[in-house]
């Protein structure tokens, strides 16, 4: 059996630029400290991300776009020029129309490959990161050819937030000329043989999936210049781009790129896998786990996520356990518990509310699967007393007095826990006696109160109003809550302790949620103790039995409610009515706010988000309870993995359209998405 098997398209697709085709299909090339490379199989730039070296901050806050594209022109034997590039303009104009000359993409590796032909001249492209350093190495190579070719390479270029743009009406791009090439705003650098200096602007590149956003499509590339050399068969160009520090050179390009094959066979070796699709996973997994000085972390998705506790914990099993990498993972593990104690020092939210549920599941899941009992040991108490804090039932926080902790700020902390400041919500002193999660009635159930910012996973906002706000006690939040507590039990016991109160927290929760969720539908209600409907109107209270995916998670977790119990009603109805090739829909389609499109400008997106859009990180706790209940799950993967070729290459998308064909949206690259086919798949 091949493993690794390439990806390969040929020119009915790579020199297409029709919907489906070479524009619509991304590569993607991280450089595991949370910058990329990134682009289409035709070469066309179509999202304000794409570039060949984007270059992210240490805190992984931010990225910047640098060098937007290397736009090769040959000239043949015969004298004639040939560009082999392509842009699309604001005009609508597509020139110079490069791609048509493409007749072959491959992603071998997890690094893409190109070939033009010019009748019987065949030029190679192949690109690479320097793993751990925001370094690019692309390499031009001449295969074929009647006589030498000369090949040259103008460095299109900018330097700017990666979810903006840069015209050329405003500050203009610092620019220096060294020996070999260039640098630009001190940031980064290009190297290469034959640098002649440009110096013009490029007014009003389009990118049409920005439009299709709803977002400015247009920028201005600035051209710093062109490497060139005149090539005989075999010979190849090579041209390095790097951050960083500008004056330590990287190693050639090809040497760049022979190492990342190297480093992509050790991969694919330590994880085992049973077949091609097993390895593909096993790179995708790769390529959201990234270095960081505290230890490593995982990007949600790129190109335009960063990291996110929940997310992160969510997708733990099949990005470290399920690829051999559990050593990373311990030390993930412990800097995430450590983190989000200080940022429940610091008095901050996490966003969404079950964040440190997912901690904890995760923590249960290495000790269980690796029998690191030295893990247990050592956040057994930490993972205690957060939950218990975040629930209200542990100490209060009180955070020092600022005059005492000026290094405590919110985005200083922010930095620390590798966390976006929006996904971390200051609270005020008097708010820190209620926290957003808290066990309110005696039925020890968690309560949630969407009007204090931090919402569920379900957390699209419009002009700051939740748009799935589910007040009251939330299925999934509380399958995690008696998740969470039974893993906090096995942790104590791992490590030699014992918590009475856990014991008969979990005992109150585990018998409240059995008696309080099942609706009379046939599946469980999606909150219960909501606020009362606006109609019709009266009542107290409200339990929400729109059909949503939220109550898998009270049969998938290893501690779930209903585990083991004879229902298997709603995980049936969960399949018939949710149940899509590439995932689950969060609302049924007969539901009232059902929303099958997910296209358009923000607005229209977000409102979209939690009410019928396919997530298909959804697909593992939909077949961990189907498992559990003993029902059938043949065929259930079969879209998943076909569409492993279809949008982000070699990877799972965030999100697709509810409405067949259930076209892919979100980001191309979901760290969920990917971790939980990986993880299911090793269950199957």
């Amino acid at each position: 059996m091949l493993l690794n098997a390439p990806l390969i398209f040929g020119p009915q697709v790579c020199a297409s630029l029709s919907e489906g085709a070479g524009a619509s299909r991304e590569w993607l090339v991280p450089d595991g400290v949370g910058g990329y490379a990134m682009g289409t199989i035709s070469g066309l730039r179509t999202r304000r991300y794409h570039a060949l070296l984007a270059v992210a901050d240490a805190a992984l806050t931010e990225r910047h776009v640098a060098l937007a594209a290397l736009d090769a022109t040959v000239t043949l034997p015969s004298g004639a020029t040939v560009p082999l590039y392509t842009h699309e303009w604001a005009s609508g104009a597509i020139a110079p129309r490069g791609h048509a000359h493409l007749e072959l993409f491959e992603l071998a590796d997890g690094l893409p490959r190109w070939r033009w032909r010019i009748g019987d001249v065949v030029l190679e492209r192949e690109l690479a990161m320097a793993h751990g350093q925001p370094s690019l190495g692309v390499v031009h190579r001449l295969i074929s050819a009647p006589g030498p070719v000369k090949l040259s390479l103008a460095a299109m270029c900018t330097w700017r937030d990666a979810h903006g743009e840069r015209r050329a009406d405003g500050a203009p791009l610092t620019v220096r000329t060294v020996s070999d090439g260039v640098v630009i705003e001190d940031a980064y650098r290009l190297a290469g043989p034959g640098w002649t200096a440009g110096g013009q602007w490029h007014l009003d590149a389009f990118a049409r999936a920005e439009a299709d956003r709803g977002l400015n499509p247009v920028e201005d590339l600035w051209h710093a210049g062109s490497f060139a050399a005149t090539l005989e068969i075999g010979q190849a160009l090579e041209v390095s781009a790097w951050a960083g520090d500008l004056g330590e050179r990287p190693p050639p390009a090809a040497t760049i790129v022979a190492a990342a094959r190297d480093r992509a066979h050790k991969l694919v070796t330590g994880a085992d896998p049973a077949d091609s699709t097993a390895a593909a996973l096993a790179l995708a997994a790769d390529a959201f786990i990234v270095d960081t000085a505290s230890g490593p972390d995982v990007i949600a998705g790129y190109p335009w996520f960063n990291a996110y506790l929940g997310d992160t914990m969510t997708a733990y099993e099949g990005l470290f356990l399920d690829t051999g990498r559990g050593s990373e993972g311990a030390a993930l593990l412990q800097a995430r518990v450590t983190a989000a104690v200080e940022a429940a020092d610091a008095g901050l939210l996490h966003d969404p509310v079950d964040g440190p549920l997912w901690l904890v599941h995760a923590v249960e899941r290495h000790v269980t699967r690796l029998g690191d009992t030295d893990l247990a040991a050592a956040l057994a108490d930490p993972l205690t007393d957060l939950i218990l804090r975040h629930v209200g039932l542990g100490q209060a926080t009180r955070p020092a007095p600022r005059e005492e902790r000026p290094e405590v700020t919110r985005s200083a902390l922010a930095a620390v826990l590798q966390t976006p400041t929006q996904a971390l919500t200051p609270i005020t002193p008097a708010q820190r006696q209620a926290p957003v999660l808290q066990v309110a009635d005696s039925d020890g159930l968690l309560r949630h109160d969407s009007d204090r910012n931090a919402l569920t996973w379900m957390n699209a906002r419009l002009n700051g109003v939740a748009v799935t706000p589910r007040t009251g006690k939330p299925v999934e939040v509380n399958a995690l809550w008696v998740n969470a507590l039974a893993g906090l039990i096995g942790l104590l016991r791992a490590a030699g302790r014992e918590n009475p109160d856990l014991t008969k927290a979990h005992e109150t929760a585990l018998a409240s949620f059995q008696q309080r969720f099942a609706a009379p539908d046939g599946w469980l209600y999606d909150v219960v103790d909501a606020p009362p409907a606006v109609y019709p109107l009266g009542g107290t209270h409200h339990d929400d039995a729109s059909l949503r995916p939220n109550q898998l998670l009270a049969f998938s977790l290893p501690h779930a409610p209903l585990r083991g119990e004879a229902m298997p009603s709603p995980i049936r109805v969960a399949g018939s009515a949710l149940l899509t090739p590439l995932g689950l829909r969060s609302l049924a389609v007969g539901e009232f706010g059902y929303l099958g499109t997910h296209r358009g400008n923000r607005i229209v997106r977000d409102a979209a988000y939690h009410q019928g859009v396919v997530w298909p990180w959804l697909i593992g706790p939909y077949l961990d309870a189907c498992i559990a209940a003993g029902l059938p799950t043949d065929g259930v993967l079969t879209g998943l993995e076909a569409h492993l070729n279809e949008w982000g290459l070699g990877s799972v998308s965030e999100t697709a359209e509810g409405d067949a064909p259930h076209a892919a949206t979100g980001v191309p690259f979901s760290a969920r998405s990917v971790a939980e086919l990986n993880r299911i798949r090793h269950r199957l």
